[in-house]
């Protein structure tokens, strides 16, 4: 975090004046009531008299309230020689104002979940906190602050450019990412939507701060912004704080120019081609379409998403089922201009990347010629609509997807959308496909010229005034109740029973949208019977899903989609995990398609050589990633079990040879003997009835006989690990990666684990606000990524430290000695009494605030029942965290992390990486 240093009485002049320039004559102003302009759906709209536009979106049916600030600026209205600036500034925002001098600690200290993002036509900073008047004061306080008043300081922005470029050459590492990019900044010859918005290499290292905070000052006012308030709060009491501390922002005398750049049909096939050190060929295409107000884009939207969705997109029929590719991508860039729709294909092994493209090409013309079905296109909508309704659901995650809809031109283009989405005929696709998928309209990896022009009329921007008009859109989503997340609470509303061996919690509660969420974790076998199984025992949970005696796996899709419903599967060894997500009304259809993958599935053959080249290919990519490498080598290092053993971690060859080795019969096998319900654990959360429920589960569950036995299997945590350096040369990437790991013999329950969970979370957990953060990335600006992770079993005496960052490979022994500093720090000095007291309440707050997210809060009771206990463990860690002191830590950290058993990989190109300059945080 920014750290507070001595001022001399001309510094603080300067800071002061610096900032009363930026909000000239507030003192004195007078608060401003915004003013109603419109309601829909249960979104209020509001405007300041200084033009601020103000959306509230009460929901109480959790205890969180989101703020999310949105400044409309973005690559897009960068210029010459500014790349990248909308980005750093969003950095630069965050290392405070004379009132908020650190922000970071700040919100840390009260447990708000927040970030900053940038994008092409917008930049938002936003933050989820607990419910309170408090929280909700204070937050629309501080973007009120930095607004108009952020330090943008000479200082910070040499600490903080090089950060961003650590960013920057974290998406170098990335072959597919460049990629997509080179292909952007090739199909957009003078639109800005043809730079990264992250900018280019020489621009961030050499931005003037002159510029910096020119540009600040321009884009940074109360008329460019809109701010949304959601979640739990009292109305009368937000338009009050919003009042008091936006209302009193001067509207600036300048006015805004509107861009106006607008690209000229494009006449002909563009190519690029990336030449990188890597293992996996990437081809794709992509094409210019209308802005995302454009009543074309929903039919483009559908048209993507039955081009690339998995099993039923003709691209992953004709690519992936092949087995030319091994994934498919695909995006319809909804922007407040012309935009691109773009598809991308990972080369599966052994096929040609030139062959790869072509077949792709072949199979868009294809669609262009003959048109898409009605059925694809009914699936496509289907799945659009289930993502929408399932993500309206979430009021924190909405609050923020509307800076995009409001980028675009006006947020009411949310449900907009919407409306025109539900409208979209099979007529409307092929149209689109037929104007915009022409072959002088896309960029690839070839160029073939054409004896007479073709070119693609983009249509401008409509009119969002005559297009939206008066809209009222719907009646507002239903409400769900207030709920209280305290442990005991929570345990006082869960249900807890057992079917056969399964153990089983269920906490009925009203949510917003109706939604539930279902959680099923199957364990099974010993060490010694699943000798061999590891590939099958990933692979299997992923085959139940796709395909069972009377569904196909298209057929699964659709339900789940006419069910507004998900379902994901992961495997390991011994267990097999389901996770569900639906509506109230949907949930027994959902739950008998769940019986039928778990009692009736066929494992077909050809699913599993798709997953396999899907595994394939991002095993082969991590034989060169520096993070895949490094981490690999740690985990190794922690767990040292033979190879006969199940707890064995395989290197990476080693785990590309399992996979090519595994065989449908051994996944069959592993489920005809393994599974059943003798072990695990059934947990759900939301808005459901839990008499019938339980009944259907028993249904589904009761009876199921495994032929083998199940036993546990722990993880040791005696382990002899020694101090030691360890570096990985990655050749041609640009970032490097810090990971180091030492393992302590205890477990959650043990009475030094709450000293240990703070201690770690001053030193490496708490974000920005950290002692990592604020030295390696605050201070000297060496990583955009950097912390720690203590991770306890709650079965096993085992807890494992862990540290990383990511780095410049020139600055990778800064960055070692940089951390190793911190530790012997934290374990001499141990912490002060401010730095425990701030923790304390960040790690509580936090705490609290995952427990309002009904996935994580299934999660969390999905442990208690696994590890046989109940709420009351977290009810007795957080009592004993309020109770710890700064002796408690220290004595804590020396007792049981030990340098001198601390293991540490650096994988990265040190030898071909270029001396650190003097913009690298000397």
């Amino acid at each position: 975090m920014h750290e507070r240093r001595g001022w001399t009485a001309a510094a603080t002049w300067l800071v002061l004046g610096w900032s009363m320039g930026l909000c000239p004559s507030i003192q004195g102003a007078e608060a401003t009531r915004p003013m109603q302009v419109t309601t829909i759906e249960g979104i209020s709209e509001y405007r300041l008299e200084n033009g601020l536009k103000v959306l509230l979106f009460p929901d109480h049916s959790k205890p969180t309230v989101t703020i999310n600030l949105t400044v409309f600026v973005g690559s897009r209205h960068e210029g010459y020689g500014e790349a990248g600036m909308a980005h750093l500034l969003e950095h630069m925002l965050f290392k405070g104002t004379p009132t908020h001098p650190q922000i970071p600690k700040a919100l840390q200290s009260r447990g708000a979940d927040y970030n900053g993002t940038t994008w092409v036509d917008r930049t938002n900073y936003y933050e989820t906190l607990p419910a309170t008047d408090e929280n909700l004061e204070f937050a629309i306080r501080l973007e009120a602050d930095r607004l108009v008043n952020s330090f943008v300081r000479a200082e910070d922005l040499k600490s903080e450019m090089t950060v961003v470029r650590n960013e920057f050459e974290r998406g170098e590492n990335v072959p597919a990412h460049v990629l997509g990019q080179r292909m952007m900044a090739t199909a957009f010859e003078w639109h800005n939507y043809g730079k990264s918005t992250i900018g280019n290499r020489a621009d961030i290292e050499r931005v003037p701060i002159e510029a910096l905070q020119r540009f600040y000052r321009k884009y940074y006012q109360p008329d460019n912004a809109m701010l949304v308030v959601a979640g739990r709060f009292d109305e009368e009491k937000a338009l009050e704080y919003i009042g008091k501390y936006f209302g009193v922002l001067k509207r600036p005398e300048r006015v805004l120019e509107q861009t106006y750049t607008e690209e000229p049909p494009q006449d002909g096939e563009r190519m690029v081609t990336l030449r990188r050190v890597g293992d996996v060929a990437v081809v794709g295409a992509l094409f210019h379409i209308p802005a995302g107000a454009h009543p074309d884009f929903p039919a483009i939207d559908v048209l993507e998403t039955a081009l690339t969705s998995q099993p039923s997109g003709r691209l992953y029929k004709a690519l992936v089922e092949q087995k030319k590719a091994a994934n498919i991508s695909g995006a319809a860039f909804a922007w407040h201009d012309p935009g691109v729709v773009r598809f991308m294909a990972e080369v599966a092994t052994g096929n040609s990347p030139e062959a790869v493209l072509e077949a792709l090409l072949d199979t868009l013309e294809l669609v262009v010629d003959r048109g898409l079905t009605k059925e694809e296109v009914d699936r496509a909508k289907q799945r659009l609509l289930k993502r929408r309704e399932l993500a309206a659901s979430d009021t924190s995650e909405l609050a923020i997807e509307l800076s995009e809809w409001a980028a675009q031109g006006d947020w009411r283009l949310y449900f907009l959308y919407r409306d025109r989405l539900e409208q979209v005929t099979v007529e409307d696709v092929n149209r689109v496909a037929r104007e915009y998928l022409q072959p002088t309209n896309r960029t690839v990896g070839l160029y073939i010229p054409t004896e007479q022009p073709q070119r693609t009329i983009v249509p401008p921007t409509p009119s969002l005034a005559e297009m939206i008009g008066d809209y009222r859109g719907r009646e507002s989503a239903s409400a769900g109740e207030a709920f209280d997340v305290t442990p005991a609470k929570i345990e006082a509303r869960t249900q807890r029973t057992a079917i056969d061996g399964i153990q089983v919690a269920l906490l009925p509660k009203k949510t917003r949208g109706n939604v539930v969420v279902v959680r099923l974790t199957l364990r099974y076998g010993d060490k010694q019977s699943l000798a061999g199984f590891s590939k099958a025992a990933e692979a299997l949970p992923v085959l139940m899903t796709r395909g069972t005696r009377l569904l196909t796996r298209q057929q699964i899709q659709d339900l789940l989609d006419q069910n507004l419903a998900t379902l994901h599967a992961a495997g390991l060894t011994g267990e097999a995990t389901f996770a569900i997500q639906t509506k109230r009304d949907n949930l027994p259809a959902v739950l008998d398609l769940l019986r039928q993958v778990l009692r009736e599935p066929t494992l077909p053959s050809s699913e599993l050589e798709i997953w396999r080249q899907q595994v394939r290919s991002d095993l082969e990519q991590a034989l060169t990633d520096p993070q895949a490498l490094a981490v690999r080598k740690v985990q190794r290092t922690l767990s040292p079990y033979p190879a006969n053993d199940v707890r064995y971690i395989p290197t990476l060859e080693e785990e590309l040879k399992q996979l090519q080795d595994l065989e449908a019969a051994a996944v069959r096998k592993l489920y005809a003997e393994f599974l059943g319900s003798q072990a695990g654990q059934l947990v759900i959360v939301g808005d459901f009835d839990a008499e019938s429920t339980l009944k259907t589960c028993q249904a589904m569950l009761q009876g199921w006989k495994a032929r083998q036995p199940y036993e546990r299997f722990g993880r040791t945590g005696d382990v002899d690990v020694r101090a030691e350096l360890v570096r990985i040369e990655t050749p041609d990437k640009a970032n490097a990666i810090y990971f180091a790991g030492s393992v302590v013999p205890l477990s959650d329950s043990h009475p030094d684990y709450p000293a240990l969970a703070i201690g770690n979370y001053i030193f490496g957990a708490g974000a920005l606000s950290s002692r990592l953060g604020d030295r390696i990335r605050q201070r000297e600006g060496l990583s955009y990524g950097v912390g720690s992770v203590l991770r306890a079993s709650a079965l096993d005496e085992r807890t494992t430290l862990s540290m990383y960052a990511i780095t410049n490979p020139a600055n990778i022994d800064r960055v070692i000695s940089g951390i190793r500093e911190e530790l012997l720090r934290l374990l001499e000095e141990g912490v002060t009494p401010q730095e425990l007291e701030t923790a304390r309440q960040g790690f509580l707050q936090h705490q609290e605030l995952a427990r309002t997210e009904d996935p994580n809060l299934a999660r969390i009771l999905d442990d208690t029942l696994y590890a046989g206990r109940t709420m009351a463990y977290y009810t007795q860690l957080e009592e004993r965290i309020r109770q710890l002191t700064p002796d408690d830590i220290k004595t804590a950290f020396r007792k049981h992390i030990d340098p001198q058993r601390v293991y540490v990989v650096v994988a990265g190109d040190f030898r071909g990486s270029k001396p650190a300059t003097e913009n690298s945080g000397k």
